[in-house]
C-alpha cells in the first residue's frame, strides 16, 4: 500500500507547476554558481602565486646589529585559496591574506573583501547559499499543503475513510514529495560537477572527491529537515493560505534572522577589543620600554668620567663597560615588555573566544547554522581553517622570535657589525590542512543537530497527525 500512496504522491508534484520550477531552479542556480566560482578560485589561485613570489624576492636576510623598526614586516606568511571554495566560500574573502612577522607580534593583511568592497554588499552566491536559503523555501514551498491543502479540500477525509492507517499516509507524503524534490538537485549536481571537471576541478583527488560527497550528503540531511518542518505546519493548521503565510515566516527567521541575532547577542553579552587596538597598546608599550631604556643610557652615558679636555668620549675601555651595564638592562626590559604582550594576547584570546563560542551556540537554535558550519568545514573554508591559519601564524612567529627578534639589540653603542653577524631569515611553514576525520570530528555537534532536528519534527508531525480531528 505505501509504494501505491508514495507514486501518487510523486505524480502529483510532477504535474504541478512547483515541480517545473525546482527543476529550472536546480539547473541554473547549482551549474551556474559552481562554475562561476571555480573561475574566481583559479583567479585568486593567481593573486595568491603571484604574491608569494613578490615575497620570494625580497629580503631574505637581516643583521640583528643594524636598527630595525619594530613595525617592519620582515616575513609574511600567506594564506592559500582551497579548490573547495567553489562550494562554500565561509571565510575565505574575510580572512587576511597574510600574516606580517614584525617584532611587535603579527599583523594581517588586507582581506580579498578589499579589492572588490562594493560586491559584498550583496553577500556570496555559492552552492552554500543555494542550499541554505533557497532551497529550503522550496522545501517548504513543496509541504505546506501536504495535510492542510488535502484537509481544507475534503480529500484528506475520504482517504482516510478507507481504513488507511494514518502513518503510511504521513510516510507517503513525505518520502514522495522528497524523493520528487531531490531528483532534479541531484541531476543538477552532477551536472555542476561535470563542468567543473571540464574546467579543470581536480574531483578525482583523495581529499576532494570524500568531501564532495560529504557535501552532497549534507545538503541532503539539510533538505529533509525542512520537508518535516513544513509538514509539521500542515499539520497544526487547517488552512493552506494560512500554512503558506507561517512556513514563510518560519523561513525568514530559521534561516535569514536567527543565525545572525546569535553573534549579535554575544557582542553584547560578552565584549571584546579589537585586533587593532591590542597590537596598537602592545606597540605603545614597547615605545614606552625603549624611551625608558634610552633614559637608563644617558644616565650612564654622563656618569663616565670625562677625559682631559673635558668631554665624554665612549670608545675602548669606556665603551665595553657601558655595554655591561646596558645589557642585563637591556635583557630585562625585553623581557618585560615580552610578559606584557603575552599577557596582553592571553587575554584577548580568551575574550574573542568566548564571545564567539556564546555567539555560534545561540545561532545554533536553528538547522541553518548547523549546515553552513558543517559545510564551511567539509570546505575547508570555515573557523578549523581559520584557526589552522592563525596558529601557523603564532607557530612562525615564535621560530622568528627565536632565530631573529631575540638577537636584536636596541642600544645604539653595540651596533658594530660584521659579515658574519647576517641571520637567514626562517622561511614560513606550509599551511596543515585538515582531514576528513578531523573536519567531521569538528563538526560532529553540527551533524547530530541537524539529525536531532529530523527526528524530533518528524515525531510531532506524526503525534500531531494521530491526534488530527479529521
Amino acid at each position: 500500500m505505501l509504494p501505491t500512496l508514495i507514486q501518487k504522491e510523486i505524480m502529483h508534484h510532477i504535474l504541478s507547476a512547483r515541480f517545473v520550477a525546482l527543476l529550472l531552479m536546480c539547473l541554473l542556480l547549482i551549474p551556474l554558481t559552481l562554475s562561476i566560482n571555480h573561475r574566481t578560485y583559479r583567479q585568486d589561485l593567481v593573486d595568491y602565486q603571484e604574491a608569494v613570489k613578490l615575497a620570494n624576492i625580497e629580503e631574505t636576510t637581516v643583521n640583528p646589529k643594524m636598527p630595525l623598526e619594530t613595525d617592519l614586516e620582515v616575513s609574511k606568511l600567506f594564506l592559500k585559496p582551497t579548490p573547495l571554495s567553489v562550494f562554500a566560500k565561509g571565510l575565505g574573502d574575510s580572512l587576511p591574506s597574510y600574516l606580517g612577522m614584525t617584532r611587535n607580534g603579527i599583523t594581517q593583511g588586507p582581506p580579498s573583501v578589499v579589492s572588490a568592497p562594493l560586491s559584498q554588499l550583496l553577500g556570496h552566491l555559492d552552492f552554500l547559499f543555494v542550499i541554505s536559503t533557497v532551497f529550503s523555501l522550496l522545501a517548504l514551498l513543496f509541504t505546506f499543503d501536504a495535510v492542510a491543502g488535502e484537509r481544507e479540500a475534503g480529500t484528506l477525509r475520504i482517504t482516510l475513510a478507507n481504513s488507511l492507517p494514518r502513518d503510511l499516509f504521513l510516510w507517503s507524503k513525505l518520502i514522495g514529495g522528497y524523493f520528487v524534490f531531490v531528483v532534479p538537485f541531484l541531476v543538477a549536481f552532477l551536472f555542476g560537477l561535470f563542468l567543473l571537471v571540464w574546467q579543470g576541478f581536480p574531483l578525482g583527488e583523495s581529499e576532494i572527491f570524500p568531501r564532495v560527497l560529504s557535501l552532497m550528503a549534507a545538503s541532503l540531511l539539510y533538505i529533509a529537515v525542512f520537508f518535516v518542518i513544513g509538514v509539521v505546519i500542515s499539520t497544526y493548521l487547517d488552512s493552506a493560505k494560512t500554512a503558506l503565510i507561517v512556513a514563510f515566516t518560519v523561513w525568514v527567521f530559521a534561516v535569514l534572522i536567527t543565525p545572525r541575532l546569535g553573534f549579535l547577542a554575544a557582542k553584547v553579552i560578552v565584549p571584546t577589543r579589537t585586533s587593532q587596538s591590542v597590537y596598537m597598546e602592545k606597540k605603545a608599550m614597547r615605545d614606552d620600554f625603549d624611551a625608558a631604556l634610552e633614559e637608563q643610557k644617558v644616565k650612564f652615558i654622563m656618569e663616565t668620567p670625562p677625559d682631559g679636555s673635558g668631554r665624554i668620549v665612549i670608545m675602548g675601555d669606556a665603551q665595553e663597560k657601558l655595554d655591561e651595564r646596558i645589557k642585563p638592562l637591556e635583557e630585562e626590559y625585553r623581557s618585560e615588555f615580552q610578559d606584557h604582550a603575552n599577557k596582553l594576547d592571553r587575554d584577548y584570546k580568551r575574550e574573542t573566544k568566548r564571545q564567539e563560542q556564546v555567539g555560534e551556540t545561540l545561532s545554533r537554535i536553528t538547522p541553518t547554522s548547523s549546515l553552513i558550519y558543517l559545510t564551511t568545514n567539509l570546505a575547508q573554508t570555515g573557523k578549523v581553517k581559520r584557526n589552522k591559519y592563525l596558529q601557523a601564524g603564532e607557530h612562525y612567529y615564535n621560530m622568528l622570535h627565536t632565530d631573529l627578534f631575540s638577537k636584536i639589540s636596541d642600544h645604539v653603542s653595540r651596533r658594530m657589525y660584521h659579515s658574519g653577524d647576517i641571520v637567514q631569515i626562517t622561511q614560513p611553514p606550509p599551511l596543515e590542512t585538515t582531514t576528513l576525520a578531523d573536519a567531521f570530528r569538528q563538526s560532529v555537534v553540527d551533524v547530530m543537530l541537524l539529525c536531532f532536528f529530523g527526528v524530533a519534527l518528524t515525531t510531532i508531525a506524526f503525534l500531531k497527525f494521530f491526534r488530527l480531528d479529521i
